[in-house]
């Protein structure tokens, strides 16, 4: 438990020096500590795990509401529609079109951004944060997601090792984590 803790302590402090500067707002989601009645169960809290997809808490949605095919189709961010929604691993997505939604229903795998939309950074040091759509690569036809541009600029030096190290701590890193939105 002490480890756990100084972890996460250690983890926010590291984080948050690294967002100094962003318009972002830093809050603390923790995956399911309680019981919905404000009462923290401290057994739910170490054994509770993060979904397998990051769900932006203000909207419900997967990439905060951004089309995933768009990054393969046309190179960059793309707001998704809600009337084209799908529902895909506990999250719901959305898209910029009917076509778009079509591509993704039918090879999700293919246009989901890899670590479940977690920031690729974070995952890589054994942490789960939350992403901004505009802060994204594609890799080997593979989409990543990061934190924030600043972070960004830290993952890219080096890409390789730094997948190897994320895929190396996931799906395990979502079990009892506390994300960083």
């Amino acid at each position: 438990m002490k480890i756990k803790y100084f972890v996460a302590v250690a983890t926010a402090s590291i984080i948050s020096l690294g967002f100094i500067g962003t318009s972002s707002n830093f809050n603390v989601v923790r995956a399911n500590p309680g019981d919905g009645t404000g009462v923290v169960n401290p057994s739910l809290a170490q054994t509770a795990s993060a979904p397998p997809v990051y769900i932006e808490s203000s909207s419900g949605l997967a990439i905060r509401g951004t089309d995933p095919v768009a990054y393969f189709t046309e190179g960059k961010a793309v707001a998704g529609n809600s009337q084209y929604e799908h529902e895909w691993n506990g999250a719901t997505w959305r898209f910029s079109s009917e076509e778009n939604l079509a591509l993704f229903a039918a090879n999700p795998e293919q246009y989901a951004p890899q670590y479940g939309g977690y920031c690729a950074k974070a995952v890589s040091e054994g942490n789960v944060a939350s992403t901004d759509p505009n802060a994204w690569k594609i890799v080997d036809n593979k989409l990543y997601l990061n934190y924030s541009p600043e972070v960004q600029q830290q993952w890219v030096q080096d890409i390789s090792g730094n997948i190897a190290k994320a895929d190396s701590f996931w799906p395990d890193v979502l079990v009892g984590a506390t994300v960083f939105e």
